[in-house]
């Protein structure tokens, strides 16, 4: 007998069970910084000698995060704030035991936990979900991201501000210049959320202002503190801005006899408009994304599509409210769909806060046409978003994909006459971030397909000091179908438990340990299994920041179509046949204070049909700090089975060398030697911000058949950005 999907109710009441755990009033509201305008004019260069911040309230008596929770920090960290018409200034003075300080380089949006450095997280808006990032390594590289799903940083946000940094015997100064132009917030609010956090890797202490528990970031803007307005913040004027570009270069096409070279030569651009202080319209003609960073490629031995995040600047402001419904593997939307192998002729945005409760997203999209095969086509997408008790909300989205001038020959090139999405999504966040999860159901609309077009999922996640418990369920119809999202297998139920646990020693070389349990199980739409994974794994974190764990796993597949388990096109087994195996692993990342880094994971076991698999993937890193970084990351990958395959052996390698020769100036060169798809990838890239997100790219990519050795294609591009913008601000 088929087991029919869970009713929708059954999904949605899974987390709306639980609102009460919602509705409390805020953690830290009673750690409050007030404001004061400037009363002096203020330098942007490291120094805290102006009037303005001997007048400023001073954030100090930081909380130690890791890590204890336990006690105050015992590296100080004093921080002041003040405004003027158009900026919002801080200042932060870092003190650190005697010695240097480590960073990585002047790399703009360093990681996190290999840096020192400190962050400003600001909530706007006082509702504990969304806001903006700002900050610095001790070195002075910025780091600049928008906040969505109340912790998360989106690293890929990018906006006009001026910072320095300057390094004394006993400490480091950061002070920057926010403009009120760059971030978006409400008129006439006096209270935003805000917190400061600090990482010291001389002393291994992570700490904040405002306390937040160390099961938890301290991005977490549930545990912000307040900052008082003494009056409301400046009136936003007129507020628009265009960034154009001149773009030259050429491609060179090695694969085809003869051989072509194609020339380009383009202008476009964006425009932004500030609608009102929270809420921003985007415009875009004739974009060009040249010079985003090509992805890291990866061994793929897996059944279904590869995910790559987005890169390109124009989708990522407010972008989680486009792409953040569903989960890992079922995203309804995935702007990556846009503009693939098409270029994109213009489109607008309109996205942010209506008010405290209420946000919206609104995008269209028109791609050119290309040969006879792609129509032109448009890509519509709405979002709305409504804030439910205390960090709780709930959504609806709606996506088409709109083919024009469509012919029937276009079906041969699999391209459809529309796909169209539509549906609800509740996102539970307590006010103490203990209990977290969503629920969302999503309907297809496709031509030819009607019926067990439905999907839902729900998750429900509970961590505390010691536990983290999570649940999760998905049901996707077999003819549920998103052309315009990132859904690589349908027709299946999965239900997917996790349990952790942390032991917190009080003294020796450990902060926490414990062990971790997760249970994968796949079936058909008739509840038959078709996949499993049971995967037991042992956590160890160390004081000095290192890792270490070590994993055992054990996993059965029913081929639901032929597979090669190499993918190198040799052979493939089939439709129907099981396999079981097991398997074991371990994974080691070394502290982040030593000039030489090194990390490495291993996996060794059991494989498709009786075979084995070993893996070993490494990383390994030296810096010049702050000027050179290199790195050098490999994987190797061993695979015995029967006959046709026999043995297979591929290696990934790729070497890696960033140069900050300041934090305006960057230059970055890699490798990437493919065994498995035979390719040689060459790509560097510098770039010259010589104005606050104004840059100059100059990027040059090979591609190479390494036996023998030739080209497949080149391609150079200069591409220069200019941001001009007309705003102006009056005093209320």
């Amino acid at each position: 007998m088929q087991i029919k999907p869970l009713p929708v109710s059954v999904s949605i009441l899974l987390v709306l069970f639980l609102p009460f755990f919602a509705i409390a009033q805020k953690k830290n509201a009673s750690y409050e910084l007030k404001l004061k305008p400037a009363s002096s004019e203020i330098r942007i260069d490291g120094v805290a000698d102006e009037r303005t911040w001997t007048d400023a309230n001073v954030a100090s008596n930081f909380f130690m995060v890791q890590p204890m929770d336990t006690s105050f920090a015992k590296v100080r960290t004093d921080v002041m704030m003040s405004y003027d018409k158009e900026n919002l200034y801080i200042i932060a003075i870092c003190y650190h035991q005697p010695g240097p300080y480590f960073v990585e380089s002047l790399r703009r949006d360093f990681s996190f936990n290999k840096n020192d450095n400190f962050l400003l997280f600001m909530d706007p808006f006082d509702d504990k979900t969304n806001g903006f990032s700002f900050g610095s390594n001790a070195a002075g590289a910025q780091w600049d991201g928008i906040m969505y799903d109340g912790s998360k940083v989106d690293l890929s946000w990018d906006n006009k501000w001026v910072s320095a940094v300057k390094n004394y015997e006993d400490k480091w100064i950061f002070e920057a210049a926010i403009p009120f132009k760059s971030i978006r917030y409400k008129a006439g609010i006096t209270e935003w959320g805000i917190n400061f956090s600090r990482l010291d890797l001389k002393s291994t202490e992570k700490s904040s202002w405002a306390p937040v528990p160390r099961q938890f970031a301290t991005a977490s803007l549930a545990y912000t503190g307040n900052l008082i307005w003494d009056q409301a913040p400046p009136v936003p004027g007129q507020n628009i801005s265009l960034i154009p570009y001149i773009l030259g270069g050429f491609s060179n096409d090695h694969t085809v006899s003869p051989s072509s070279r194609d020339y380009k030569r383009e202008i476009g651009g964006d425009v932004k408009v500030a609608v009102t202080s929270s809420l921003n319209l985007d415009l875009t003609v004739n974009p060009d994304y040249s010079q985003v960073e090509v992805d890291r490629q990866v061994p793929n031995l897996d059944r279904f599509e590869l995910f790559f995040p987005e890169r390109r600047q124009y989708f990522l402001e407010n972008g989680d409210l486009f792409s953040n419904y569903g989960y890992a593997n079922i995203r309804p939307f995935f702007s990556r769909r846009i503009g693939l192998g098409v270029p994109i002729q213009f489109g607008a945005r309109l996205s942010g806060k209506l008010n405290k409760d209420w946000r919206i997203g609104l995008m269209d999209m028109q791609t050119s046409k290309s040969g006879n095969n792609l129509p032109s086509q448009n890509f519509a997408v709405m979002s709305l978003q409504r804030r439910v008790f205390a960090r709780s909300s709930i959504s609806a989205l709606f996506i088409n994909k709109q083919s024009m001038n469509y012919e029937p020959s276009h079906a041969a090139a699999s391209v459809s006459r529309y796909n169209r999405n539509a549906g609800l999504e509740y996102n539970l966040a307590s006010s103490t971030n203990s209990w977290t999860g969503k629920a969302v159901i999503m309907k297809s609309f496709s031509p030819g397909k009607k019926g067990n077009d439905v999907l839902q999922a729900a998750n429900l996640n509970y961590i505390s000091g010691n536990w983290n418990i999570n649940w999760q369920h998905e049901i996707v119809g077999r003819n549920y179908n998103t052309e315009v999202g990132y859904v690589p297998r349908t027709g299946y139920i999965n239900l997917n438990p996790q349990a952790a646990y942390l032991f917190f020693p009080k003294k020796g070389k450990l902060v926490s340990h414990g062990p971790k349990i997760v249970s994968a199980n796949y079936f058909d739409q008739s509840f038959n299994r078709t996949d499993n994974t049971t995967f037991l794994a042992y956590n160890i974190n160390f004081r000095s920041r290192a890792t270490f764990s070590v994993w055992t796993a054990a996993d059965y597949v029913k081929l639901l179509r032929p597979f090669d388990p190499t993918n190198s096109g040799r052979a493939t087994l089939p439709k129907g046949s099981e396999h079981h195996w097991k398997s074991w692993g371990t994974d080691f990342v070394s502290r982040p204070q030593s000039l030489l880094t090194y990390a490495f994971s291993a996996r060794y076991g059991g494989y498709y049909a009786d075979g084995t698999r070993l893996n070993i993937n490494s990383e390994l890193g030296y810096r010049f700090q702050p000027y050179v970084s290199l790195a050098l990351s490999s994987s190797y990958n061993d695979i015995k089975l029967p006959q046709p395959w026999d043995r297979t052996k591929f290696w990934l390698v790729g070497p890696r060398v960033d140069v900050t020769m300041t934090n305006k100036l960057f230059f970055t060169g890699f490798v990437q030697y493919n065994e498995q798809r035979e390719n040689l990838n060459i790509n560097t890239r510098l770039q010259w911000r010589y104005k606050p997100a104004s840059d100059l790219f100059i990027v040059y990519t090979d591609n190479y058949l390494p036996n023998p050795f030739s080209v497949k294609n080149r391609f150079l591009v200069l591409k220069l950005t200019y941001w001009w913008n007309t705003a102006s601000l009056r005093s209320q």
